[in-house]
């Protein structure tokens, strides 16, 4: 990666940007990592680390928000670690990212771009409000449909059960 480039940024497919948080990206990643050793099998906070090339306070960080969330828990004593709180076909890939991070149009959203005024001037009537609405509900079908389980598979795969899913979501 370049020095000095967002690590939360990632270049789409179709050569538009996307904006996802550090935060989101890797503990997605640190989730799919416990997910992806096995059920009943643990790993570390330092063994995530190296594995995801994070370091051990961060990974600490986002294990903490993910057991918290309860999509992980703790197993102390020497074969302890971090296991999966619910199958992998239970945790959808938006509950996740809510937890992480929150979702990309909040309610209060549009308070925080009044301008100069303390009001909007298209609180009233916003078409802009609207399309936000649009795409937040599109994100949040596309995201709830895909589980760790699904994010197990090749790439190929996902890009194929993800075609599938945003025509069902579009229509």
């Amino acid at each position: 990666m370049e020095p000095g480039k967002d690590v939360g940024k990632r270049e789409a497919a179709i050569g538009n940007d996307m904006k996802l948080s550090a935060q989101e990206e890797y503990g997605l990643r640190c989730l799919l990592r416990v997910a992806s050793a096995g059920e009943g099998e643990s790993l570390t906070i330092p063994e995530i680390g190296r594995a995801e090339a994070l370091s051990i306070a961060y990974v600490a960080k986002l294990m903490r928000i993910l057991r918290q969330r309860k999509f992980v828990k703790s197993v102390r004593g020497q074969t302890g670690g971090y296991t999966l709180a619910r199958s992998p076909e239970n945790i959808s890939v938006g509950e996740v990212l809510a937890a992480l991070g929150g979702r990309l149009f909040e309610p209060g959203f549009c308070d925080q771009f009044s301008g100069l005024k303390g009001l909007c001037t298209h609180s009233v009537d916003c078409s802009i409000r609207s399309l936000w609405r649009a795409v937040q509900t599109a994100v949040d079908s596309v995201l709830a449909g895909i589980t760790l389980r699904d994010l197990l598979q090749t790439e190929s795969d996902m890009n194929i059960r993800l075609q599938s899913a945003v025509r069902t979501s579009t229509r």
